[in-house]
């Protein structure tokens, strides 16, 4: 009986350590030391994914917290990093004797710069021939998405204070991450914020709170979503109209000359800086400089479609 018993403890051990290796990958060794013991925010927002992000979402650590979607994520946010690495070597090489360092931050214009659709043409940072033989702006025809958010909405005039604080929320949201994962998430930020309506995020409590952290439909970073609902109670004791008219009045007098090359756009302006500084008087967050300026072109403000755009003209 003993001996029975010691046999089929022995079985158990054989077949756990099995379902881990299997489970693990097969590989052994320890954790790199940058790795977190366990992820609290799976992923973090605020600075580049790193290798030790990635491999902190793995086993041992899958029995506490792994999610197939965070490492999707992850591996998405580091390819989109050599993309722009990419993209930046590519710029340089295209325009000798450009001091570098002038190259926009913006999310569409400094995630996608250079890229084009997957087997197609790779544009010099000039406007390039979409699938319909339109010419835009290249990072607008690098998917279906874009091709659509290009031509009907970046750049057009937006008014009305939920629908700035959308945009406001959306462009610090996506700050150090693509503009393609904020776009196709956002139906999801929609759902998870009342539409973005001030008045209603308003009286978001801390369960809210609570909610959207565990939210997979967005970005699960606790400073962005706090300063979301921060803003919103800012603005909720605003007189209607009031945040159109501070975010409007930031417009530049004078349109400036079209930009020929994505490397002409810039990433912060003097508008940009008074605008970021206007709204940080009054007490809203995340809103620096180049926040602001990716508000004032998605939002019209600013035309930065490149010359030869055939949405410039539209």
């Amino acid at each position: 009986m003993v001996m029975f018993l010691f046999l089929v403890v022995a079985l158990a051990v054989v077949v756990a350590a099995v379902t881990l290796a299997v489970v693990g990958g097969g590989e052994t060794g320890p954790l790199p030391e940058a790795a977190p013991e366990r992820l609290q925010d799976p992923l973090p927002y605020d600075r580049p994914v790193h290798r030790a992000d990635v491999e902190a979402l793995r086993f041992p650590l899958a029995a506490r917290g792994y999610r197939m979607a965070d490492v999707d994520d992850a591996l998405g946010r580091l390819g989109a990093e050599l993309a722009e690495r990419d993209a930046r070597i590519a710029d340089l090489e295209s325009a000798p004797g450009r001091r570098p360092g002038r190259r926009p931050r913006h999310a569409h214009l400094a995630r996608l710069h250079g890229e084009a659709r997957p087997g197609g043409p790779v544009s010099d940072g000039t406007a390039l021939a979409g699938p319909d033989g339109r010419l835009r702006c290249p990072w607008g025809v690098s998917t279906e998405d874009y091709i659509a958010y290009h031509d009907e909405e970046w750049g057009r005039p937006v008014h009305g204070d939920d629908a700035l604080y959308e945009r406001l929320c959306l462009e610090a949201f996506q700050s150090g991450l693509s503009w393609i994962t904020i776009l196709r998430r956002r139906e999801g930020f929609r759902a998870a914020f009342a539409g973005f309506e001030i008045a209603k995020v308003a009286t978001f409590t801390d369960a809210d709170r609570d909610r959207l952290l565990l939210d997979e439909g967005i970005i699960r970073n606790r400073a962005k979503i706090d300063a979301t609902l921060a803003n919103a109670r800012v603005l909720a004791d605003w007189a209607p109209g009031e945040l159109d008219e501070l975010i409007w009045s930031h417009a530049p007098k004078t349109p400036g000359p079209a930009p020929r090359r994505v490397g002409d756009v810039p990433a912060i302006t003097p508008e940009s800086t008074a605008l970021s500084k206007a709204l940080k008087k009054k007490g809203l967050r995340f809103v620096g400089p180049t926040t602001a300026y990716a508000l004032m072109q998605a939002c019209g403000l600013v035309n930065d479609h490149l010359a030869d755009c055939s949405a410039r003209r539209s």
